[in-house]
């Protein structure tokens, strides 16, 4: 928001004005339309004869739906239809959708299917009419009939029945197997510790409500505006599903209002207002409310138990990470939570394991930073704890069991600043004051504690398209599917063009958030930088050579005997390196062409052959400042400092910004996030921002982010990684390690609240 704010205040010429570079700090190019309301959303876009559909849901965990009563509904003014399981459009199998890497191992969800529950809040019908409001009305009259049946909700009454991933998901790696002998080494060991972590349930809230607008053409043809982290992925799930061509279905979606990963897979009231717009060939809207955003995926209840051992100058011995986490009886959700414990310390004996447990809610889904909010979260914990039995600084623990190769595959590091994140992190923070012992510090009535951890993530690239075109008046339109959720992907992707070509950024434009558009991934996994970044240069490259070549031929060219290797593009000319007054500008090759547009294309495909040689990560290091009310329990936040190493960074601005972001996440994981089951009913209570508690304004206070200077090539062309999750990974451990520090008491589950404080 601080970014939008300035966009606002500053003259939009200031956003890019003059050259531009890779690393600037350069306000968002969309903030002026955001702030002022010009910049349109899933729920936004106008058409005519509309109609609202309002989703019904399910109060049941688990059974039949013996009738439904529509009557009452049907009868209100303004209503056209109740579509349910016995009335919908014919559709074809949901499965062949999920092969891509956001899905689950098994069969997905069919809104409207059959009589089946399967969770509670399942949608069961939808209701259609003029209006939102006689729509949301009308869904009060529709009775539902069910037939229950037995259901399981919890976790820790199911973990005698957890099991191994049986239907894996495409990206899902399984723990590595066990290295050396860790369970006789951590039985013989001189020092060690043993501890069971305990993370509750969190749900995504972005801002922006899932929404689908189906716009019906005379044609037929359905223009959609989603809310989604991927149109084209959309428009695969709508085309396959309802047997459409894709030539039949548009998918937009220019602004996204945030997703966390809740966009990663389409959500229900896409296929819902498709369903409708077809049966009744209207165009459709449907919005979810608040507490709707509370019936489809979340973070998974996961119980993690911890064993690690050490000799008595601290070097690790053994490591061994268990995990239990829940899924659905539809699918296998899996996330990487204990692969990160072989990956960040040296040690020659790890073993790890992964299991589920099949309960009655709706299958989780990746939330930011997957498996790593709560792996990670465990791991740094433990590691805090066996500093203190060690008697040994925390970071000076980490620092004597730096890995310099990939422990569990033996793999070097594409590039690895994960020390001077902690000595740069270290440093800003004052940490050589921190007292040893817990209790030491107190102002007032409030105890201070010092706390820290190690934050991972992987460095991921995927394939991605590009075209680019350069118009007779020098402007630059870049073009590819991707997505911006609030992320600052109109911006880099600017960046990295105009830096490419020469050109002012207001002579740039990039074009994202159309299923027409060259084929571009999911934006999820801190990849799209890396991925459509890469492609953005590459297509940038192919245009720089095309125009070289057109350089050449210009009357009188200066560039005539020149070679490629010898020029350079800036201040929108082609220019020789050594002489840069020597040149011909980019709008005189355009005259001299006769051409009024050159463009040109671009398919960047990752080098996995030399990418699968090394240990491909970002890292961070946080440092964290608590105040504790011993008696109240009530803990505030008071300094946090993350170092960070994400490769080259390429808006200094909205990267800065999406480490704060992240660390406020982390803050709200650590004291404040969670969505709580009542078991006797099956059915989350707290679906609403009243009771769900996040982070506010009061609660965050100085956040300070360090960028350590990296440059990843094997990671992609630009040198970027991705700053997405790594910003929030590792802080909460770092505020529960600060607790610790503050009080001396151990908080082993997540959210950290005043009573679990408290408690002795």
């Amino acid at each position: 928001m601080t970014d939008l704010i300035e966009a606002l205040r500053t003259p939009a010429a200031d956003a890019g004005t003059g050259a531009v570079s890779i690393g600037m700090e350069v306000a968002r190019v969309d903030g002026r339309d955001k702030v002022t309301g010009q910049a349109r959303y899933a729920a936004e876009h106008p058409a005519r004869d509309l109609l609202y559909g309002v989703v019904v849901n399910a109060t049941i965990p688990r059974g039949r739906i013996e009738a439904i009563h529509a009557g009452a509904a049907l009868a209100m003014d303004g209503v056209v239809e109740v579509i349910t399981h016995l009335n919908r459009p014919r559709i074809r199998s949901f499965d062949i959708f999920y092969k891509d890497m956001t899905a689950p191992g098994g069969s997905p969800f069919r809104p409207l299917y059959d009589d089946r529950v399967a969770y509670s809040g399942q949608p069961v019908a939808l209701v259609v009419a003029e209006s939102f409001e006689a729509a949301r009305e009308a869904a009060r009259l529709v009775e539902v009939v069910y037939a229950p049946e037995p259901y399981a909700t919890s976790l820790l009454e199911q973990r005698a029945n957890a099991h191994k991933p049986s239907r894996l998901k495409a990206g899902y790696a399984p723990p590595p197997e066990p290295k050396g002998h860790a369970d006789q080494v951590w039985e013989r060991a001189a020092v060690r510790i043993e501890a069971e972590y305990y993370s509750g349930v969190e749900h995504h809230n972005p801002l922006e409500l899932f929404a689908s607008t189906v716009i019906r053409g005379a044609d037929g043809h359905l223009t959609i505006y989603d809310k989604t982290q991927s149109s084209q992925n959309s428009r695969w799930y709508v085309s396959h599903v309802f047997g459409l061509s894709k030539d039949k279905v548009t998918v937009r979606n220019p602004y996204v209002g945030g997703a966390f990963g809740s966009g990663l897979r389409p959500q229900y009231q896409l296929p819902l207002a498709v369903m409708a717009a077809l049966k009744l060939e209207r165009s459709v809207r449907v919005v979810l409310t608040r507490q709707q955003m509370f019936t489809f995926g979340h973070r998974p209840e996961t119980l993690q138990r911890l064993r690690l051992a050490a000799d008595p100058d601290g070097t690790l011995s053994a490591i061994i990470h268990e995990a239990i986490a829940e899924t659905s009886r539809m699918e296998d959700y899996v996330e990487v939570v204990v692969n990160w414990s072989g990956e960040l310390y040296a040690c020659e004996h790890i073993r790890l394991g992964y299991n589920l447990v099949d309960l009655d809610h709706a299958s989780p889904m990746d939330m930011r930073a997957p498996g790593a909010a709560h792996g990670v979260h465990a791991l740094e914990v433990a590691m805090d704890e066996l500093s203190y039995a060690l008697k040994m600084d925390p970071l000076a623990l980490r620092l004597k069991n730096y890995a310099e190769i990939d422990p569990t595959h033996g793999l070097p590091y594409s590039t690895k600043q994960l020390r001077e994140c902690y000595l740069q992190g270290a440093r800003r923070f004052g940490w050589d004051q921190r007292p040893p012992e817990p209790g030491a510090m107190r102002e007032g009535r409030e105890l201070i504690g010092w706390g820290m951890a190690t934050g991972i993530w992987d460095a991921m690239q995927m394939f991605a398209r590009a075209s680019a075109v350069l118009h007779a008046d020098g402007q630059l339109v870049v073009s590819s599917a991707a997505s911006d959720i609030g992320t600052g992907t109109y911006t880099a992707m600017a960046i990295i063009a105009a830096a490419a070509m020469g050109l002012p950024l207001e002579q740039v434009r990039f074009q994202l958030g159309d299923s027409t558009l060259p084929v571009a991934p999911i934006e999820g996994g801190s990849s799209h930088v890396a991925t459509v970044g890469s492609a953005v240069q590459g297509v940038c490259e192919k245009l720089q050579k095309t125009l070289f070549k057109l350089a050449r031929k210009v009357d009188g060219s200066p560039l005539a005997k020149a070679r490629f290797a010898d020029v350079e593009f800036a201040d929108s000319r082609i220019r020789l390196s050594a002489r840069p007054d020597v040149g011909v500008a980019l709008t005189e090759v355009m005259a001299a062409s006769g051409e009024q547009r050159l463009e040109e294309k671009y398919m960047m495909l990752p080098n996995m052959l030399k990418q699968m040689k090394y240990q491909r990560a970002t890292h961070s290091a946080v440092f964290c400042e608590v105040r504790v009310d011993p008696e109240f329990g009530t803990v505030r936040v008071t300094r946090v400092v993350s170092a960070v190493a994400a490769g080259r960074i390429i808006n200094a601005r909205t990267a800065r910004s999406q480490i704060i972001g992240g660390v406020v996440w982390g803050i709200g994981q650590a004291l404040h996030e969670e969505t709580f089951c009542d078991h006797r009913l099956g059915r989350f209570m707290n679906h609403n921002l009243a009771e769900y508690h996040v982070s506010v304004n009061a609660d965050i206070h100085d956040i300070d982010v360090i960028f350590v200077e990296e440059d990843d090539r094997i990671v992609s062309r630009i040198g970027a990684k991705g700053v997405g999750e790594i910003g929030l990974v590792g802080v909460s451990a770092a505020v529960c390690n600060a607790i610790y520090h503050a009080t001396g008491r151990r908080v082993r589950s997540t959210p950290m609240t005043p009573d679990k404080v408290m408690r002795p």
